[in-house]
């Protein structure tokens, strides 16, 4: 089955923020060779959906603007994007998904080609012994994966009025 992919229109149905071409002309420029050497592209439409699929799920209310559309499947095309990380401030057309995204949907597909993106969480480990190896974990480190060159990315995108923080008083 074909990917169905947003163009920047609101596409009902969406599946990907980018298509299998454009996703592998990002790993090439980048020398990265473990998207080629991926079976087929059947399977890079999976791993795609995955990605987009995780981006829906971790950022969805955290993106600045509101969706463009209500027909729309995915969070991207937004109205009223104002980046302010830049000399001026800059409103992101309506009309696009921003490269940041696309690209951050094709570092995910890779990763989620290795494993899944959102496993099930257990029990934090306070203290593990076993034979010579010995594992313990800070308090209040995170339970989860995060992946911090897609946070990186999109952080322009992200609306920084996220209360999960913790306030520290200077």
């Amino acid at each position: 089955m074909t990917i169905i992919v947003e163009d920047g229109t609101g596409v009902t149905g969406a599946e990907s923020y980018v298509t299998v071409a454009f996703c592998t002309a990002y790993h090439a420029a980048r020398n990265n060779t473990a998207w080629a050497a991926i079976a087929n592209d059947t399977l890079r439409e999976g791993y795609l959906r995955l990605a987009t699929d995780y981006m829906v799920q971790a950022y969805r209310g955290k993106w600045k603007g509101l969706r463009a559309g209500i027909t729309q499947a995915l969070d991207w095309p937004r109205r009223s994007v104002v980046l302010d990380d830049l000399a001026l401030y800059y409103a992101v057309p309506y009309t696009i998904v921003p490269t940041e995204v696309m690209n951050a949907c094709c570092i995910l597909a890779l990763k989620a080609s290795a494993g899944d993106l959102a496993p099930d969480l257990d029990r934090a480990t306070a203290s593990e012994i076993v034979g010579p190896i010995t594992t313990t974990y800070f308090a209040g480190s995170p339970q989860h994966t995060r992946y911090r060159s897609v946070d990186l990315l999109l952080k322009p995108y992200i609306d920084g009025t996220d209360t999960n923080g913790q306030l520290v008083r200077g």
